[in-house]
């Protein structure tokens, strides 16, 4: 069972790697913020198996509060940054769906 510490530690760990996260999405480094999201899924994954809510101290209780704020603010960044470019990533995927759709049934020209 890990202590107060450790378990804070391991929420730095999220917060460190949300922030590069927001840094790649700036950056419009997809590869990077992807291999990222998955390290981060798997800090959280050890979040949610180690965490067990123990009573904590009020001062790093607050300390854990301002990390999962801060990992909650870097997410909303991110998404703010990558949802416009998904959906027009999807309307791109759609028109060239719907070309070739009307190119296999009226030909190429």
């Amino acid at each position: 069972m890990l202590n107060s510490m450790e378990m804070i530690s391991i929420y730095e760990n999220v917060a460190e790697i949300t922030d590069r996260m927001l840094n790649a999405a700036k950056s419009a480094d997809w590869d990077l913020l992807t291999e990222l999201e998955r390290t981060c899924y798997n800090s959280v994954q050890e979040i949610q198996n180690k965490d067990t809510n123990l009573e904590l101290p009020l001062e790093i209780k607050n300390k854990k509060i301002a990390i999962i704020k801060k990992i909650l603010a870097d997410d909303k960044e991110i998404r703010d940054i990558t949802e416009p470019w998904m959906l027009q990533l999807s309307k791109l995927m759609k028109n060239s769906e719907s070309n070739r759709k009307l190119s296999q049934s009226y030909g190429n020209d």
